[in-house]
């Protein structure tokens, strides 16, 4: 059951939408997920809830600030290059204390895995998996957001999103403004994957079209037990490009990295 989270951020009121899904009374750490940089809830599409029932996992899903049914973004509020730091470091932090969460296993997909990172290099957690990460700024990623810009001024993305976001001119301008900034060209966090220290698995798909595989190569550079998955097939989205690969390989990593 979908419920809201009445919160406060910077002085601000914030109303976060979130859900448990899978098994109330699973033993493990909760699996908390964390969407992409146009996701929400609802995006995910009943992915989290099919890995945590299948799996014996209770998870949390829920919509960041100006996404789905969250508080939306002011109109004239513009992110910085370090939004996902805000959210890693100070948004989540919150939300894990109105919910009582201590200890989950973090799974973020792009913007959402680069904020799992964030989060892990800072707080204690159980493990994180990381699907698509941004680590640095690449030629790729600013080219399909230029692509995603025109497609939302000149095509149906608009009322597409609006299927899933109460605004979608929120969602859509809060990320897409950033990431094509000048400043954000220079956003880098590979320097702050040192201290992370839980378990990680970080995923790929062959054909993604917002980065490279350097990106979860870096990860493995300043951190080399990570355990790398390439994805055959699959371009930025391995949730729904490959889910069943994905699930898989996801829940056994958890079920080796955690005691029930």
């Amino acid at each position: 059951m979908i419920d809201f989270a009445q919160m406060q951020w910077r002085g601000q009121p914030l109303r976060i939408e979130y859900e448990w899904v899978g098994d109330s009374a699973s033993t493990h750490p909760s699996v908390v997920f964390l969407h992409e940089g146009l996701g929400s809830l609802a995006m995910w599409k009943g992915f989290p809830e099919r890995l945590c029932t299948d799996h014996g996992f209770k998870g949390l899903v829920f919509s960041r600030y100006g996404y789905g049914q969250s508080t939306p973004k002011p109109a004239d509020e513009r992110w910085t290059p370090e939004f996902m730091h805000a959210q890693a470091h100070e948004v989540l932090p919150a939300l894990f204390e109105h919910l009582q969460i201590t200890k989950p296993w973090l799974f973020g997909h792009s913007d959402g895995a680069s904020i799992a990172l964030l989060h892990a290099a800072r707080f204690d957690v159980a493990g994180i998996i990381v699907v698509a990460p941004h680590i640095f700024v690449e030629d790729v990623s600013i080219a399909s957001i230029e692509q995603a810009r025109e497609a939302y001024a000149g095509t149906g993305l608009r009322a597409r999103l609006a299927r899933y976001h109460a605004d979608p001119d929120s969602a859509f301008r809060g990320w897409n403004d950033v990431w094509l900034s000048p400043a954000f060209r220079h956003w880098n966090i590979q320097t702050e994957l040192a201290t992370i220290r839980c378990p990680v698995l970080a995923v790929q798909g062959e054909d993604d079209e917002y980065g490279t595989l350097e990106q979860i190569r870096g990860i493995a550079q300043k951190l080399p037990k990570t355990r790398l998955l390439v994805i055959p097939k699959c371009a930025h989205s391995p949730h729904r490009d490959q889910p069943a690969l994905l699930a898989r390989e996801a829940s056994r990593f958890i079920l080796e990295n955690s005691s029930s």
